[in-house]
C-alpha cells in the first residue's frame, strides 16, 4: 500500500468513480479517498454513472457526487492527471463514463477487491481477499503517517465495511476487521447512525415491493436454492426502482436448507441478477455463464434483451450443477 500512497500524493487533479448503481461500499470508498485526497491539498472530483441511493445521501452532506453529464464534465475527465475507478475492475461497469475515460489521458488506477479485472488501467491495487474496498482503503490510509483519521474518512469507510460485510456477518470477518472498524468509531464513525440509515429507513412503496417479490419466491434443487423476481410491473406498482431491492438477496437466503440464493429484477435494458451462496459453492462461476463476475459467495450480471421469466428458468436450471459437493467442482 505503500507504493499507492507515494502515487496519490505525486499527483494533483483527481477524478473518482464507481460502478453503476453504487451501493455502499463503492460510496463509502470514493467519499472517504475524497476526504483523504482534499485534505492533502489535491483537487478532487466525484463523478458517477448514476444517482446515489436514498439511503446512503447521508454519507454526503456537502453533496461531493455529481452524476455525470458529458458536457459539464468532459473536461474533468480529460484534464485529469489521475481518473481511480473504485469497487469495480471493468470500465463498462461506468456506463455512459467509460468512452471518456478510457480516452483520457489520465493515469487510471484501480482499486478494488474483486476477481478477473479487465485490462484498463496502468496500475491496479487489487485485493481479492479484502472483505470491501473500503477495507483496502483504510489500509492505504494506515501507510500515511502525516494524516490522522478524520470523522470525515471514518464514516463513510465504517459503511463501506459495514454494507459489504452483510454487518459483519460475512466468512471473511475477522479479529483484525472488528479492530479496524473500531479504530474507525474511535475516529468518529457511528454504528447507530448509520445502520439506521441504511437498513431502517424503508418506504411503504419498498415494503410493499417486498412483499410482491416473496410472493414470486420459488424454492428448487431439492430445496437447496431459492430465488425472487421482480418485475417492472411491481416496480410500478409500488412506486419504487431498481436500488430500492438492495440487500433482498438476504430473504431467499434465510430459508433454512437454501444455500444458492437469487434475485431477479427487470431493468429498462433486460434483467439484472444478484448470485448468493454458502460454503465453497462458486456462484461466481454461474454469474460468469451469463455474462457477471464477482466474488466466490457474491455476484451478479445484468443481461441485455433477456426477459426475466425466460432468464429464471435458465439461470435455476445452471444453478443445479453448484449444488453437487464441492470437492467435485473442477
Amino acid at each position: 500500500m505503500n507504493s499507492l500512497t507515494t502515487f496519490l500524493l505525486a499527483h494533483k487533479r483527481f477524478v473518482l468513480t464507481t460502478h453503476v448503481n453504487p451501493d455502499g461500499d463503492a460510496l463509502g470508498s470514493e467519499l472517504a479517498l475524497a476526504a483523504w485526497l482534499t485534505g492533502r491539498d489535491k483537487d478532487v472530483a466525484i463523478i458517477n454513472c448514476s444517482t446515489t441511493p436514498f439511503v446512503y445521501r447521508f454519507l454526503d452532506p456537502k453533496e461531493r457526487i455529481r452524476v455525470f453529464e458529458e458536457r459539464r464534465d468532459a473536461d474533468a475527465l480529460l484534464s485529469a492527471d489521475v481518473i481511480a475507478v473504485v469497487d469495480t475492475n471493468h470500465p463498462n461497469r461506468t456506463d455512459g463514463m467509460e468512452e471518456l475515460i478510457m480516452r483520457s489521458p489520465a493515469t487510471k488506477i484501480c482499486i478494488d477487491h474483486h476477481l478477473d479485472p479487465g485490462k484498463f488501467a496502468e496500475h491496479y491495487f487489487i485485493d481479492p481477499d479484502a472483505t470491501s474496498t473500503g477495507e483496502i482503503l483504510y489500509r492505504l490510509l494506515e501507510c500515511d503517517a502525516d494524516h490522522n483519521l478524520s470523522p470525515e474518512i471514518a464514516r463513510p469507510l465504517y459503511c463501506a465495511i459495514m454494507t459489504d460485510t452483510g454487518s459483519f456477518r460475512y466468512p471473511r470477518v475477522d479479529a483484525e476487521v472488528h479492530r479496524m472498524v473500531a479504530r474507525l468509531i474511535e475516529a468518529g464513525a457511528d454504528p447507530v447512525e448509520t445502520y439506521r440509515n441504511v437498513y431502517d429507513r424503508w418506504s411503504n412503496g419498498r415494503v410493499r415491493l417486498l412483499g410482491e417479490a416473496l410472493g414470486s419466491l420459488r424454492v428448487t434443487g431439492n430445496g437447496g436454492i431459492a430465488s425472487i423476481g421482480i418485475t417492472k410491473d411491481m416496480l410500478e406498482r409500488t412506486g419504487t426502482s431498481e436500488e430500492d431491492t438492495d440487500n433482498f438477496t438476504t430473504y431467499p437466503m434465510s430459508i433454512d436448507g437454501v444455500c444458492i440464493g437469487l434475485l431477479f429484477v427487470e431493468i429498462p435494458e433486460g434483467t439484472k441478477i444478484s448470485f448468493r451462496s454458502r460454503g465453497e459453492i462458486p456462484l461466481n462461476r454461474l454469474a460468469q455463464e451469463f455474462g457477471g463476475n464477482g466474488h466466490k459467495n457474491a455476484a451478479g450480471a445484468r443481461i441485455r434483451g433477456k426477459s426475466l421469466p425466460a432468464l429464471r428458468d435458465a439461470v435455476l436450471r445452471a444453478a443445479e450443477k453448484y449444488l453437487i459437493p464441492p470437492a467435485q467442482h473442477p
